[in-house]
């Protein structure tokens, strides 16, 4: 059943949770480090989940199917739209020495927090899961990257429960209809939405309106605006050609009128371009909560196609709009249920093959893909673009305190709503990085 624009928006909300916050560093875990202490261990003693709504059948499920599991659930936001109630929740159960849950679903930022001592010296409020909690074969199974917003210090604190690759979602009906081909290179998606501005105008190629439209093409073109160099130290250099590329693209897309500065989630822009959508360069769960949920677009129109490439660039990149994590406390004193809760709901196929999202880990989402009810819409079958692109997100856009969101939606939306053009706005974007990562604590280096 479809659900309206405003549902779908929710939806998606939810959806891109560490859309909010970039998700992936070049951190790589090892063996160092010092040894993860427990606290003393009660075996069959209650535990305290909390989750947010979306993920609360998922929990409920595992309960359902553990009856001897003692469970206390609780929902709250999970994080999304940058909220910091988990951390300030947190904060006030370190003072009064009890109250921590055992389990939490949050975002990538979270973990940034939760794997740092406290200001007094006390334990980090995550586990590090793999010192004897997971097993590394466990580990190993998740898609590529997927773990790094997880990877601290030299130890895993969270497992990873969703992905948002980026692919090109296109409207095959009418490519096909117009003897368009399907482009492969950035030069030839650009070259594309021209043709189409001039032979069927108004019809769009894509979008930069919206707070996560960053993701899908800066991050994808591997632009070093969010990456960290050492753990206080960040790398944001616009002018870095990889950024200035992507934003003249862009700009020549946007004056021709086929990329539009309007958000696809936007007021009033299902109603009034949803059917003018020819291409999307965008995240996985577009296919669901953008086409089918809130543009209504008729089944078996929409088809996706793996990540753009660069001219003369034989690797692929692409960026990620999404994605949330499970954290176990180190407070926990039932490491083994909570644990096991943790690695079921990131990684059985009974939870994830009816996940809303891609499942990071790759047989859980192998299960995902072979379910009908998440590729019944599409014209062709999404499975090899979208493992594609779960393997290939860059690297290079680190998970930071901060979201990555805040400068790009209070100085670059407002620039592009007013008439100004991408690559005239990218110093005021890097000067907007740079405040709030020196408010954060990072030291700041540019080229």
């Amino acid at each position: 059943m479809l659900r309206t624009a405003a549902a779908a928006l929710s939806l998606a909300t939810a959806a891109m949770l560490a859309g909010c916050a970039s998700a992936d560093t070049t951190t790589k875990p090892s063996s160092s480090g010092p040894e993860f202490k427990p606290v003393t261990q009660k075996a069959g003693s209650q535990i305290t989940v909390w989750a947010d709504s979306t993920r609360l059948p998922s929990v409920q499920a595992y309960q359902k199917a553990h009856p001897d599991v003692k469970m206390k659930i609780v929902t709250y936001d999970g994080g999304a739209d940058g909220s910091t109630y988990l951390q300030s929740k947190v904060q006030l159960f370190d003072r009064t020495g009890s109250g921590w849950p055992d389990v939490v679903f949050g975002t990538p930022t979270d973990v940034t927090w939760a794997s740092e001592p406290t200001k007094s010296g006390a334990r980090p409020f995550a586990a590090p899961l793999d010192d004897k909690l997971v097993p590394q074969s466990t580990l190993d199974g998740f898609a590529k990257g997927s773990l790094a917003p997880c990877q601290v210090n030299d130890h895993t604190y969270c497992l990873r429960n969703d992905i948002a690759q980026v692919v090109l979602w296109y409207n095959k009906t009418l490519m096909d209809k117009w003897g368009y081909k399907v482009p492969t290179t950035w030069e030839q998606y650009e070259a594309l939405g021209k043709q189409v501005a001039k032979d069927h105008p108004g019809y769009l190629v894509g979008s930069v309106g919206d707070t996560n439209s960053h993701e899908s093409y800066f991050w994808s073109g591997q632009c070093p605006a969010f990456s960290l160099t050492k753990p206080d130290t960040l790398r944001s250099d616009l002018t870095d050609p990889k950024c200035t590329r992507m934003s003249k693209l862009l700009d020549g897309l946007i004056s021709a009128k086929a990329v539009t500065t309007k958000g696809f989630f936007s007021q009033g822009f299902a109603k009034d371009s949803a059917d003018k959508v020819l291409m999307a360069y965008g995240p996985s769960w577009y296919g669901q909560y953008l086409f089918q949920a809130a543009f209504k677009t008729p089944a078996k129109q929409i088809a996706a196609a793996a990540p753009l490439t660069w001219q003369g660039e034989t690797t692929a990149a692409t960026g990620n709009v999404g994605g949330g994590v499970w954290m176990v406390s180190s407070h926990s004193a039932n490491l083994k249920a909570s644990t096991d809760l943790a690695t079921w709901l990131t990684t059985s196929n009974e939870n994830q093959a009816a996940a809303p999202t891609y499942p990071a880990y790759t047989k859980a989402a192998e299960a995902w893909l072979a379910n009908p009810a998440n590729s019944d819409y599409f014209a062709t079958d999404v499975s090899k673009p979208f493992q594609e692109a779960a393997n290939e997100v860059w690297s290079g856009w680190s998970n930071t305190k901060f979201s990555d969101a805040t400068a790009w939606s209070s100085v670059v939306l407002p620039a592009l709503t007013s008439g100004k053009s991408l690559t005239s706005t990218l110093p005021a974007w890097q000067q907007e990085i740079s405040n709030e990562a020196k408010a954060n604590g990072y030291q700041v280096a540019g080229k």
